[in-house]
């Protein structure tokens, strides 16, 4: 079947995974709310893909908390770093009783291998979950305002690595809230989780950083 998280555990406060160099301690964080004027949302590294398009899944227009699931990596007893695990916008605050994956276009999970998932790109380090109405805001900034803003100072040294949030639409209060994309660059899936009587409890990016459970 394809890659699908153990996002019921990935997203529990003081969780723990493990491997030979170090335990993983899951922290959550409130990074503010995203304000959706549209309802629809993007995943995406809005440094160098703000033209992404939104998930075939939306929600009311609205504003959403968002949290950083960051993985705490502990080596002999220290803290050694700390990685952005997961970004989440909460629709619902609720448990999910079933996540699916989010999709664009005419993806179709059924034409997915074992192992496989559809996601997006990661080119600066950087992910969001943003509204359309912000992204395209950000598509009339010039190179150095972008990276001014979002990639100047890397991951950074405060408790969730890459965390910035800015209003790119005044008209609407539209915003970009960006993370540090775990371990860097790569491919990113996101899940939508679902209550049982079908309404959504959040948007889940995972940046794959922690190992299997300890």
């Amino acid at each position: 079947m394809p890659y699908t998280p153990d996002l019921d555990r990935l997203l529990t406060p003081g969780a723990r995974f493990a491997d030979e160099h170090a335990t993983y301690v899951m922290e959550v964080h409130p990074v503010g709310d995203v304000v959706l004027p549209t309802g629809q949302v993007v995943g995406c590294d809005p440094v160098v893909c703000p033209d992404d398009e939104p998930f075939t899944v939306g929600v009311a227009a609205g504003h959403y908390p968002a949290r950083a699931w960051v993985a705490v990596v502990r080596g002999d007893g220290t803290e050694a770093d700390r990685r952005v695990a997961a970004l989440e916008l909460v629709v619902h605050d609720e448990p999910a009783v079933r996540w699916e994956m989010a999709l664009v276009g005419d993806q179709d999970v059924s034409t997915l291998k074992p192992h496989e998932w559809f996601g997006y790109g990661v080119d600066t380090g950087t992910g969001t979950l943003a509204d359309p109405t912000a992204l395209a805001a950000l598509e009339a900034w010039d190179t150095a305002a972008v990276t001014a803003v979002f990639a100047a100072d890397g991951p950074g040294h405060g408790p969730v690595p890459g965390h910035v949030v800015a209003v790119l639409d005044e008209a609407t209060g539209a915003n970009v809230v960006t993370v540090a994309s775990g371990w860097g660059d790569g491919c990113y899936g996101t899940w939508i989780g679902w209550t049982a009587d079908g309404r959504i409890t959040s948007f889940v990016t995972d940046f794959m950083v922690v190992p299997g459970p300890a």
